[in-house]
């Protein structure tokens, strides 16, 4: 290849990256990878490992990751913390970002022992959340809110239900659950890095989660 033709291969690549440079700055959105919403989180009142009541208004405007755990659990819950960690690691300083891990047996796992499970992992509770509750209440957010189980398995016997899910939800600004994610797998962790500090530059939508949920009474 002569001298001429590598000029103008060099050209054209910078005519076309500065091209899709100025859509990524005049078009808002342009380049980005969209993330649909898949269901909307509904009002709930759990209690946090220092004892506070904490509401959908408390996460209103944050984005934020929720799981299921329960604190006495040998398999994939540590496993899924670890990497949860991580994700706190990641953005602990970034004050639109909350983790909230719920446990899926509130009758062991009472505020004491949430609060020692999250001491052991150095988690602040400005950032990362640890809730118990009623398990009807529990289980409905898990089911209904953020997808991470049947939501028909709500007509059975809460008293011989146990939820054990892997997945963890992230939410947006405006109570809007946008992906799922598998806890245990390495790479949909870091994928959900990225996708939670898309969500954080994303501007808040006029959302159901804004006109209604504070309208409700939580279950």
């Amino acid at each position: 290849m002569n001298r001429r033709a590598i000029y103008y291969i060099a050209f054209f690549l910078v005519v076309i990256i500065g091209f899709y440079f100025a859509l990524t700055k005049l078009i808002p959105g342009y380049g980005e990878v969209k993330l649909p919403v898949l269901s909307y989180v509904q009002p709930f009142s759990f209690i946090d490992q220092d004892g506070k009541t904490i509401t959908q208004k408390d996460v209103d405007g944050k984005v934020y990751v929720a799981e299921y755990f329960f604190t006495t659990c040998k398999g994939i819950c540590p496993k899924m913390n670890t990497n949860m960690k991580e994700i706190y690691q990641t953005f602990k300083n970034e004050p639109g970002f909350l983790i909230l891990s719920h446990t899926v047996d509130p009758l062991t796992d009472s505020v004491g022992k949430m609060k020692h499970y999250a001491d052991s992992l150095g988690a602040d509770p400005k950032t990362w959340l640890f809730l118990t509750g009623s398990k009807q209440s529990l289980y409905k957010a898990a089911r209904v809110s953020y997808l991470l189980d049947d939501p028909n398995n709500n007509n059975s016997d809460i008293n011989n239900q146990f939820i054990h899910t892997q997945f963890f939800s992230l939410v947006d600004k405006s109570g809007r659950v946008r992906k799922i994610y598998d806890g245990l797998k390495k790479n949909e962790v870091v994928e959900l890095k990225k996708d939670i500090g898309y969500l954080l530059k994303e501007k808040v939508s006029d959302s159901h989660f804004a006109k209604t949920l504070y309208e409700s009474n939580p279950n």
